[in-house]
């Protein structure tokens, strides 16, 4: 299952964090953002134990997504050992996602 981050555990679940983290930016009301849903719950259970994936509603937290300069949504942000690594816009394929966070695995 997909774990929920808040701007109140960001800093200690993320920037704290020497886990690989993706952080899925989203909203209720955003069409795209549903979509990908069930790829963020996938990702959440193939990596369960290597990468922590998650979500951050934007309406409910809006000061991790303006610290981060997020202007649409969805926005993935990959994190490894506290920095960002890698800032995603928009809806993409479970492939790229999983290409990403291979990719900082390493």
């Amino acid at each position: 299952m997909a774990h929920e981050f808040t701007d109140s555990n960001f800093q200690q679940e993320v920037l704290q964090s020497d886990k690989v983290t993706l952080i899925d930016l989203w909203a209720e009301w955003c069409g795209p953002c549903r979509m990908m849903s069930p790829v963020v719950e996938e990702l959440a259970n193939e990596y369960k134990d290597r990468v922590v994936v998650g979500k951050l509603n934007v309406d409910d937290n809006p000061e991790v997504p303006t610290n981060y300069n997020v202007r649409g949504i969805p926005t993935f942000l990959l994190f490894k050992n506290g920095e960002l690594k890698e800032k995603i816009v928009g809806a993409q394929t479970k492939k790229y996602l999983q290409d990403k966070i291979e990719a900082h695995l390493s």
